[in-house]
């Protein structure tokens, strides 16, 4: 049994996932999250494949490595980024307040994790772009209603001006340290190198590195 001191000294390993449909601001709630950046919409583009970034934190008195991955939301990507959900312990779907359709894409999206991850992975539902208030389409009570029908979190963001977003990450954190099934022995399991970061707003695709340390080539093209 590994002594208190040493199990302290290293950092947990924490797979977040980001999902919604395209276009609700995943990229940017990442970006603003790890970069305190903010890329206006004109400027950005779509995630072909997905996106990886790290990022570090102290939570509870635990030192947490996050490897997070940002999605593609398109439909010709779902096969791709399907193998991701691998290993995920806390799973970020995102919708944009102004945006119906996106909010009612979100039974599909908590489906899509009803076959790919376990019924104990954190999940929050996150409502972006809340600084479009004058054009929302969704309540928050309704919102609200529905991530705690579905044993969800909830919060509302705007990537754009920060509100919301750290909380987003830190909530959905704190709730897998409290969750210790889903990370104790960690540590020497996971690996978080297989991503090769990416420019703000650019798009990125990685490999995956399967349970044995082979490496696995996934990505997306643009045609």
């Amino acid at each position: 049994m590994a002594s208190s001191s040493s199990s302290s000294s290293q950092p947990i390993n924490v797979k977040l996932l980001l999902i919604g449909n395209s276009s609700v601001g995943k990229s940017s709630l990442l970006l603003r999250f790890s970069d305190e950046q903010w890329l206006p919409e004109d400027e950005s583009s779509a995630t072909i494949g997905v996106d990886f970034r790290v990022h570090k934190m102290d939570i509870k008195g635990k030192k947490v490595k996050l490897s997070i991955w940002d999605t593609a939301g398109q439909e010709r990507f779902r096969t791709i980024t399907s193998s991701y959900y691998r290993g995920a312990q806390g799973i970020i779907l995102v919708y944009d307040v102004a945006n119906r359709e996106s909010f009612e894409a979100l039974p599909k999206w908590y489906s899509e994790l009803e076959t790919y991850v376990s019924d104990s992975v954190v999940k929050i539902l996150v409502g972006n772009k809340v600084d479009k208030e004058f054009s929302r389409q969704v309540p928050t009570s309704e919102a609200q209603k529905f991530a705690t029908r579905m044993n969800s979190l909830f919060i509302e963001t705007s990537a754009k001006t920060a509100v919301g977003v750290r909380e987003a990450f830190q909530e959905v954190v704190e709730k897998i340290i409290d969750t210790p099934e889903l990370w104790e022995g960690t540590a020497s399991k996971q690996s978080t190198s297989g991503g090769n970061g990416g420019m703000p707003g650019g798009v990125q695709t990685v490999g995956l590195r399967d349970d044995q340390g082979n490496r696995k080539e996934e990505g997306g093209c643009a045609c």
